[in-house]
């Protein structure tokens, strides 16, 4: 195993590392400083424009779950979703075509005329 410059820090049982953190500095910068310091951090590279997208819905289509009170089966099987790309659009991993975000925002507006629509499609 290599040494590496990682600071483990286990609650507790070891003492709490030592913040080296310059807040007044931070307090004082600008926008544009931030923004130029975020960008030349080569540990946290800024999300493209497809990785903010599917984080965004990723976010959306879980709280839509939540609100719902439903897991992710039956989220996906009411809605007559394949659970694995439900969880794949959860983890941020795809987004859906057009048509499936056009559907999950009617879920999101009318749930219930969504499980009576496709509750009547059954009967039929």
């Amino acid at each position: 195993m290599s040494e590496s410059n990682t600071v483990r820090y286990r609650p507790g049982r070891d003492r709490k590392p030592e913040d080296r953190t310059d807040w007044a500095r931070l307090r004082t910068m600008t926008d544009e400083e931030i923004e130029a310091a975020a960008a030349a951090d080569p540990d946290n590279p800024p999300l493209t424009d497809e990785q903010l997208a599917r984080a965004v819905f990723s976010r959306r289509v879980r709280l839509l779950r939540d609100r719902l009170d439903l897991s992710q089966a039956d989220f996906a099987g009411r809605s007559r979703i394949p659970v694995a790309s439900l969880r794949d659009w959860e983890q941020g991993r795809r987004l859906p075509d057009a048509a499936t975000r056009a559907y999950l925002t009617v879920i999101e507006r009318e749930p219930e005329a969504v499980l009576r629509a496709l509750a009547a499609g059954e009967a039929a």
